[in-house]
């Protein structure tokens, strides 16, 4: 057998399975796969730097799907090139990550091929795709933090330590969205020359041709974006395809896009460039003439000819294995020469933390005045970024507002000349930043963006798969209530709250105080699996005297009580989150001089508390006492669980206004006087 003839042969097969996996599940996506598989074959086969023994290997290339839909062509390679599972918390160590019965039960419970692709689910599989322009977002992610991870850890001699590429596979459904937009305009404008994208322009969505809604010149598109822009003009050729892939190879100042036209469905007589093939079986009838046309044993299922895995093994499998060696042979040379860059990059790759890493923290006495909570969080940011070389990040051009710039000396900002520094700017593009933050985590990077609570819109889709894939991603967001004040209902958050606590694996804190914001990078830091939203005041709050008050450190648990009564017995409890906990504070001591046995509950987590057992959660909210006060500038959904069917909740039920903070405060009952008045009424 010829090379050529071998190359066809793996690349049909790769196709078939495909076919018979989307039948046999009768759900899925035939027609992407069986277009593109030369192209996943030429790029895995004769280019990527992946061993599929060590599919989390450090210096390895990153393939994403972004087209996850079409998860059947990965899973397809996963199978064909043996790549092993090493999620220990998923599957069992050793074993295929994709064996052949896998395939067979394609988009059943429990089959390590899911409908889209997820990460840790199936090993190889780099990031969680589905949502369109997540994948290819998450791969700027990437690239750019591997080349922040190669200004900071090449040294003279070993400047192969960190060189790995960044491929994404995507299609038109990608270039509608706007993220794609927002993502491939940094990418374009920090000249990242390690990330290259392969479009596949089929000129097919689900309702019929793209013509309908999309008529982009997605070439001109990409140049004005200061990207490279190659085309292949048939899909099969893997001629054509290798020298695109070489041409990105060659480009070091800029990222890649290749335009591959393809047909979708290709080989398929009746439904190849159809509609009909994205997003539904092919039918067993369309799919034995199919494997007519390909040679193919017509009723064969499942079917992977002799020498094709041989062939995978050999190429790809081969190159990787030696790859893989030699860098883990450097890596004790680099360990010898550079011991602490060496200790870096493997707590890096660990999520460990380096020793002393909190030394630095501030401290914050007590202060009836006190600071904004996004100002302390910004001096421990400070604090922690000094000490974790590897904790990066920014914001979507609110920075100064935020206080998330690392201002100490070295570090610099992110850009096309120093992508070594640590600040980066995103720019007005909250939704590409969530996704980008992903990409850069999957790499190990700690990684953080910020902007205000009310933008969390923007960012929802990405900080959703963050929260789907567990990835410690760090989302800060700044003037976290109505008392953004003038600036009015448009830009104050009401529902947000809300809505980040419903997502699952997502845990949002609201410090009090200073000291809770520093209980909090505590948490954070310390966190390996869970995305955090850290919720951050505009308006200063009281620093709580800690010597007449519970410590701070009882955040960790995500209530605990902060003022309590005489024998700890209250006749009601007030709850409180974030500027509100002092307010009940102020009612407490109001309601004690009066002779009334009142408790505070400062509850900064619902997420951590609901982790705690029920022997603590009863003793900080005891069941016999009924006369509960939740108070939160927020919508006051979910809260019932809490204050029960009896309690009082103060909190917004319509939106804001414009208006300076008293009068707001006033006017939406966020008082002392309204405080005590409901406790009253409670008891």
């Amino acid at each position: 057998m010829t090379r050529e003839q071998l190359d066809q042969l793996c690349i049909n097969t790769i196709r078939t399975l495909s076919m018979d996996a989307v039948q046999q599940a009768n759900s899925g996506h035939p027609g992407t796969p069986m277009a593109l598989a030369p192209v996943a074959y030429c790029l895995w086969q004769r280019f990527l730097r992946f061993d599929p023994q060590d599919p989390i290997w450090p210096n390895r290339d990153r393939f994403v799907l972004s087209i996850g839909h079409a998860s059947m062509l990965l899973y397809s390679l996963l199978h064909l090139t043996g790549v092993k599972a090493v999620s220990k918390d998923y599957e069992t160590l050793g074993e295929l990550s994709v064996p052949l019965d896998a395939i067979k039960r394609f988009r059943q419970l429990g089959s390590r091929c899911p409908g889209h692709p997820e990460y840790r689910w199936t090993s190889g599989v780099e990031t969680t795709t589905g949502p369109l322009g997540q994948g290819i977002s998450n791969s700027v992610g990437m690239a750019l933090a591997g080349r922040w991870m190669a200004e900071h850890f090449n040294r003279p001699g070993f400047d192969d330590m960190i060189n790995f590429n960044v491929y994404a596979l995507c299609g038109d459904g990608d270039m509608m969205e706007g993220i794609s937009h927002e993502a491939a305009s940094m990418a374009g404008h920090l000249g990242i020359s390690n990330l290259c994208w392969i479009y596949d322009n089929n000129h097919i969505t689900i309702e019929g041709n793209t013509a309908l809604a999309f008529s982009d010149d997605v070439a001109t598109r990409f140049i004005a974006y200061g990207w490279n822009v190659t085309r292949v003009g048939d899909a099969n050729d893997l001629v054509m395809l290798e020298r695109a892939f070489r041409t990105f190879q060659k480009t070091t100042d800029r990222p890649t896009l290749i335009i591959v036209d393809s047909h979708i469905a290709y080989g398929a007589p009746n439904k190849q460039d159809t509609s009909a093939a994205h997003g539904e079986p092919l039918g067993e009838e369309e799919i034995r003439k199919t494997k007519k046309n390909y040679g193919w044993p017509e009723d064969a299922k499942f079917h992977i000819p002799d020498g094709v895995s041989e062939h995978f093994r050999q190429g790809i499998g081969a190159r990787g294995e030696t790859l893989r060696g030699a860098w883990f042979t450097r890596i004790k040379e680099y360990k010898a020469k550079y011991p602490e860059l060496a200790d870096e990059l493997y707590r890096m790759q660990h999520r460990q933390l380096p020793d002393g890493w909190d030394k630095d923290l501030p401290a914050f006495p007590a202060d009836a005045k006190g600071l904004a909570t996004r100002v302390s969080s910004g001096q421990v940011l400070n604090a922690v970024g000094k000490r974790v070389p590897w904790l990066m990040g920014g914001s979507a051009d609110l920075a100064p507002s935020a206080k998330t710039r690392l201002t100490f000396e070295g570090a610099g900002d992110v850009t096309a000349e120093t992508p070594g520094g640590r600040n980066l700017h995103f720019g007005i593009r909250e939704h590409a930043m969530a996704a980008i933050l992903n990409g850069m985590a999957l790499v190990k990077v700690r990684a953080y963006g910020s902007g205000f609570l009310i933008f969390s819109d923007y960012a929802r889709g990405g900080i959703r798969l963050g929260a789907l894939m567990e990835v410690p991603v760090i989302h800060i967001f700044t003037h976290d209530s109505i008392a953004v004040g003038e600036d009015g209902p448009t830009h104050q958050p009401v529902e947000h709250l809300a809505s980040l606590r419903a997502m699952p694996g997502l845990i949002v804190l609201r410090p009090a105080d200073a000291n809770e914001v520093l209980a909090a990078w505590r948490v954070i830091m310390n966190l390996h699996h869970e995305p955090v939203a850290l919720m951050l005041t505009r308006q200063d709050v009281p620093t709580l005297d800690r010597t007449k008050y519970a410590s701070a450190a009882g955040l960790a648990q995500g209530a605990y009580v902060l003022a309590d009564a005489a024998g700890g017995k209250p006749d009601v409890i007030l709850i409180g989150t974030g500027s509100e906990v002092s307010l009940c504070v102020a009612a407490y001591e109001q309601l004690k001089s009066e002779g009334m046995k009142a408790r505070v509950v400062s509850m900064p987590s619902w997420e951590l508390f609901e982790q705690q057992d029920q022997a603590y959660r009863d003793q900080v909210l005891p069941p016999a006492v009924t006369a509960r006060v939740a108070v939160e500038q927020a919508s006051t959904f979910g809260w019932a669980q809490y204050v029960g069917p009896t309690g009082t909740i103060i909190g917004m039920t319509t939106f804001g206004a414009s208006a300076p903070l008293k009068v707001l405060q006033k006017e939406f009952g966020f008082t002392k006087e309204r405080v005590i008045e409901a406790a009253m009424q409670q008891v």
